[in-house]
């Protein structure tokens, strides 16, 4: 049976799975890796512009803070993980409209079992970079709420970037069902957290809101908006938000390194302000353009 991929170009990748470089068909890890035990891992979306890797240094800040939080042991230099993503996206040919996954899990168990003692082979490095434009479409989006409530920090520290991403799969497969392009979460106390895949902003008044980054990630994208704000005068705060506040916006956005700024045009059937982009969404996506074509770490090939 022929399945297309989304683009042909991804065909042939090759992709670094611990220490090396692999073509596509044979880029695998094992079953007694932790990844496939238990989601045990952590990761970062990156994205590469016109030749370099918009910011390389707060991405590798989160995954090295993430896997120190989750006790992993031998984890590869910040100068190991960087090699790899250079070699991987010059045997790619890739200098832009390019996504990488970087996932970096606990590695191989002796056995299977949920102990890390288990594992003594140290952590398993993943570099997958693929030709990926944004996906979403620059117009705008759709969401519903979704039923699935975003982690309590009482639970699970959002500032982990782990990969057990159940309940945004949950979610995500609510939007499915419901023909929009993804689900809005609430947190445990109601009140907006985030998207299955991204943070979300609001504008009310000529203000900037966005939720606290308790039950949300603290996403890199989110925070480069905020400096951004700053930087042109705009108004921000950080605070709880109540789906009545959403329904009323009169703008609202997501942030995400794999989609960037994206409008956000109807929620649960409502449609936010004018259902269009709004004024202060497209002077922040436009600024935020313009740092990914002037900021970055540069490619050496």
């Amino acid at each position: 049976m022929h399945i297309s991929i989304p683009d042909s170009r991804n065909d042939n990748i090759v992709v670094w799975v611990k220490d090396r470089l692999l073509p596509r068909s044979e880029a695998k890890v094992s079953v007694f890796d932790s990844v496939v035990q238990g989601g045990d891992a952590v990761w970062e979306g990156l994205r590469v512009y016109d030749g370099r890797i918009f910011q390389l240094d707060a991405h590798l800040n989160r995954l090295m803070d993430s896997a120190h939080t989750m006790g992993f042991t031998d984890v590869p230099s910040r100068e190991f993980i960087t090699e790899a993503l250079f070699a991987t996206l010059k045997a790619n040919g890739m200098r832009d409209d390019t996504h990488i996954r970087l996932t970096l899990t606990r590695g191989e168990k002796t056995t299977s079992g949920m102990d890390p003692r288990l594992n003594v082979y140290g952590p398993t490095l993943i570099v997958l970079a693929e030709w990926k434009k944004p996906v979403y479409a620059k117009s705008g989006i759709r969401l519903i709420t979704s039923s699935v409530r975003r982690n309590t920090p009482q639970c699970l520290d959002s500032k982990i970037h782990h990969n057990n991403l159940v309940n945004n799969i949950l979610a995500k497969i609510q939007a499915n069902l419901a023909g929009v392009d993804d689900a809005l979460m609430l947190d445990i106390q109601g009140y907006l957290s985030e998207t299955n895949a991204t943070n979300v902003f609001l504008v009310k008044h000529g203000q900037l809101l966005t939720p606290h980054a308790d039950s949300c990630l603290h996403g890199v994208t989110r925070a480069k908006v905020l400096i951004l704000a700053g930087d042109l005068g705009i108004p921000a705060t950080e605070r709880n938000l109540s789906p009545t506040e959403m329904y009323t916006a009169d703008e609202m956005f997501t942030t995400g390194t794999m989609g960037e700024l994206s409008p956000v045009l109807e929620v649960d059937g409502r449609v936010i302000g004018s259902g269009e982009p709004g004024p202060m969404t497209l002077q922040l996506r436009d600024a935020y353009w313009k740092k990914t074509q002037s900021e970055g770490t540069p490619l050496p090939f």
